[in-house]
């Protein structure tokens, strides 16, 4: 969004927050009816990696899983274009977001590791002709927000010297406002690994973050009002989003310590991901904000946390029409090898929920 600095600290951060906030009411509908919906969590894992690899911002990371799942909800796209068309999303996204010496190179993206595992070799030609692709897609807007936009708002009223901790007093307010930002980084990422998250707006996501964190970490009261006044938003409108995302960190943390039970002494080297499955269920639990009524909502086996070259199908209707696929020549110059089964990336993304001694 080319935001310079730490913009939420500055006189304009309350300008730029609702010029976020109204931009985001007008992002293009998602329909979730790409026919490669099910790869989506395995394309979004490819860019984190290669992003995290090029230490990119959040911000350009979101921005790059928003515009593949755009793209991919418009268009009939193989497998193996799928490849060329995540990377060219990241390499947009890090050009929109980031410095321009930050920006991957195409010779060093050839290079990493990721991509001799998958055989894949990117060209100049292929990149530019998908680039271009996107661009116009996207009608050259990419003026996107994102939750990594609005959750830098939100952060540094997170924690509070009047919150109190298991109904104690905090003793570190440092060391909390540490485990506050790991854990909102971790669900950030979590709201990227589920196209359900897409159907919240940006917004609500990044609050939703903060509120998930504070209910891990045992804060209360869980949604303060100091948070609700800079957020607008109520913990009974967080409540869908923020089930969600505990119920991955209950899902992460069962699937960490089901490992190490297994492997208690062996490192993984190497990170397979299977086709993502859909995660949520519908049984009911609870989840009960302190000084505020219980409030029953459905949820999956977690805790409770508190008071404890080719040819492609593109559509030519707008994004935010369903239209029928027309075929469309788009060339690509790409090689690709795919695996059978199991995509294999040698390099570790791991989504495991962050652990800290309390």
């Amino acid at each position: 969004m080319e935001l310079e600095g730490q913009w939420w600290k500055e006189e304009l951060a309350e300008d730029i927050y609702q010029a976020l906030r109204y931009k985001e009411l007008r992002l293009p509908a998602y329909k979730g009816q790409s026919p490669q919906i099910s790869l989506r969590r395995y394309f979004a894992d490819l860019i984190a990696i290669v992003s995290n690899r090029f230490k990119l911002c959040s911000a350009a990371r979101h921005l790059a899983v928003y515009l593949l799942d755009l793209f991919m909800d418009r268009y009939d796209i193989s497998v193996q274009q799928l490849h060329m068309v995540a990377l060219s999303c990241l390499l947009l996204a890090s050009k929109f977001e980031e410095r321009e010496d930050r920006v991957p190179k195409l010779e060093t993206l050839n290079s990493l590791g990721c991509m001799s595992s998958m055989n894949l070799v990117l060209t100049k030609q292929a990149l530019l002709h998908m680039e271009l692709l996107l661009l116009e897609t996207f009608q050259w807007n990419l003026y996107i927000p994102t939750a990594a936009h609005f959750i830098e708002y939100y952060l540094p009223v997170a924690v509070n010297e009047t919150d109190l901790h298991d109904s104690w007093p905090m003793t570190c307010m440092e060391k909390t406002m540490l485990y506050m930002s790991k854990y909102a980084d971790y669900f950030l990422e979590v709201s990227l690994q589920d196209h359900a998250f897409l159907g919240f707006v940006p917004s609500l996501v990044a609050a939703a973050c903060v509120a998930s964190s504070r209910v891990i970490l045992r804060l209360s009261p869980t949604w303060p009002p100091r948070l609700q006044r800079l957020s607008a938003y109520t913990w009974e409108q967080l409540l869908p989003c923020v089930e969600r995302l505990l119920i991955a960190h209950d899902s992460d943390v069962k699937e960490a310590n089901k490992q190490k039970c297994q492997q208690p002494s062996v490192q993984s080297v190497q990170t397979v991901y299977p086709v993502p499955h859909q995660y949520m269920q519908q049984p009911t639990s609870q989840y009960v904000q302190q000084n505020c009524q219980p409030v029953i909502v459905s949820a999956q086996g977690h805790n409770t946390y508190l008071p404890q070259p080719t040819s492609m199908q593109v559509s030519t209707a707008p994004l935010h029409g369903l239209g029928q696929p027309q075929t469309m020549s788009a060339p690509m110059d790409a090689k690709v090898n795919m695996p059978s089964r199991a995509y294999q990336v040698n390099a570790l993304y791991p989504r495991t929920a962050p652990c800290f001694d309390r």
